[in-house]
């Protein structure tokens, strides 16, 4: 194991910042592990950089990053706006995530899109959908309060969960049931009198002509009582009720765990319990992944490669580590074969995740697609080059091409005779042939399927 095994039960000694030493050194391995979480991977330049940065300058970098970054939203943001499909706008989303300066804010974008799951298919408006993927990523790393705030008033939320109209007479459940039960507090923190006073409060609004419009005469001004508290509570009050719950923060905080540290085991409560009492606080997204993402908790073995890489995790790995970029309308709809459909999450829950992307089926699409991008021709043409990357950086040989390529994809995770087998699997065909098919070995190692 690449990464430090020492036993981290303590929570002061887990969320310290991780300070590399002798038996806990900074290595490739790691650099690898920090760019496949909080970014889409890396190209070799980026990994060489980060080895020389060390692990807390190379953080800094990810969360608050060198450059124009409001240029670069803004002409993205220019290109999204004039869009007319929801195809455009997947394929402009994956272009984003390859070429942006901060792919840590596409990454957190990411997971919100997952935790707040809003569908294309019932919305039926692409510029809805691309001003509520705006919202997500103006506070991915910014304020969950704000956020909290504006999803309830956004109007391709409320036409998905079917609360386009919330009227006094016959106050809508489905806004307030996903709102205390999905998106904060969790069904166990919440009863149906809970979730019923919450939609009392929640009416008078409505979303007319893509429009969110308040009706004041619409609006329930009786008592209610919500989570133990009682008023004449309105649409704010709803959010601040849920944002006062300890549950609130403790439940993102588990979330985030899940997307930043480990999914494969639930974390004791004492490790959550000081990072969800400070995030109560202020719920400043960007602190909190500051925290997870500096830890000797993230550097340990106890999260390297604890995750399963989603569909557009491991398509984007390739790309991003072979310095191109590809057909991104053709990546959409490849990913959507491989179950992560952009802009369409399968339910109010989002991506289950997990194992349930590597089932057998989804192996094999991954396969498929790892060799379309990589053959050499139709429909990802030739711009994926590994034999041309390889040389870029030095290598002359087939034998040094293809140990860079491990270095590069997996970081030193893979056996010598692992090595040596992928190798004999390519010996025919010139040079460039040679490297696709070994490239392609390589992505379909078990390593390779997970972050």
């Amino acid at each position: 194991m690449a990464a430090q095994t020492e036993k981290l039960s303590d929570p002061g000694r887990a969320w310290a910042a991780y300070e590399p030493g002798g038996d806990r050194p900074w290595n490739l391995a790691l650099a690898g592990h920090l760019y496949r979480r909080a970014a889409f991977g890396a190209s070799w330049d980026q990994l060489k950089q980060a080895l020389w940065d060390g692990p807390q300058r190379t953080v800094d970098k990810l969360l608050r990053p060198e450059g124009d970054i409001e240029e670069f939203n803004r002409a993205h943001d220019d290109y999204e706006a004039a869009t007319g499909s929801i195809e455009q706008l997947q394929a402009w989303w994956l272009r984003r995530m390859i070429q942006s300066p901060h792919p840590l804010a596409e990454k957190m974008t990411l997971f919100w899109h997952g935790h707040f799951a809003t569908n294309a298919e019932k919305v039926k408006n692409a510029r809805l959908m691309q001003q509520h993927v705006g919202l997500l990523r103006a506070q991915a790393l910014g304020s969950f309060r704000i956020l909290l705030h504006g999803i309830i008033k956004d109007p391709a939320v409320l036409l998905w969960l079917g609360a386009e109209a919330n009227r006094k007479a016959q106050p809508n459940d489905d806004l307030a049931r996903a709102l205390m039960e999905t998106f904060t507090l969790g069904p166990e923190n919440c009863t149906d009198g809970d979730i019923k006073a919450a939609s009392r409060a929640l009416t008078g609004w409505f979303v007319l002509r893509g429009k969110l419009r308040y009706i004041a005469r619409e609006h329930d001004n009786g008592e209610k009582q919500i989570l133990g508290r009682k008023g004449n509570f309105s649409r704010d009050d709803v959010t601040r009720i849920i944002l006062e719950e300890p549950a609130t923060s403790r439940r993102l905080v588990q979330r985030l765990y899940r997307w930043l540290i480990s999914e494969t085991a639930e974390p004791d409560e004492a490790l959550i319990c000081p990072l969800a009492e400070a995030f109560a606080k202020d719920y400043d997204v960007l602190k909190l992944v500051e925290t997870m993402l500096r830890s000797n908790l993230f550097f340990s073995a106890a999260a390297y490669r604890r995750r399963v890489k989603s569909p557009v995790d491991f398509a984007l790995g390739i790309v991003k580590a072979l310095e191109t970029t590809v057909s991104t309308t053709q990546l959409a709809n490849d990913l959507a074969d491989l179950g992560q459909n952009l802009y369409h999450p399968p339910t109010v829950n989002g991506w289950i995740g997990g194992r349930h992307w590597i089932n057998s089926a989804a192996i094999v699409g991954r396969d498929n697609l790892a060799w379309a991008m990589l053959r050499g021709s139709d429909p990802y043409g030739k711009k994926l080059n590994p034999w041309a990357v390889a040389q870029r950086h030095g290598c002359s040989t087939f034998e040094s091409a293809s140990r860079f390529v491990l270095d590069l994809l997996l970081q030193g995770d893979v056996d010598p005779s692992i090595c040596d087998k992928l190798i004999q699997t390519a010996q025919e065909g010139d040079m460039e042939v040679r490297m696709r098919r070994f490239t392609h070995a390589a992505v379909t190692l078990p390593e390779f399927h997970l972050a």
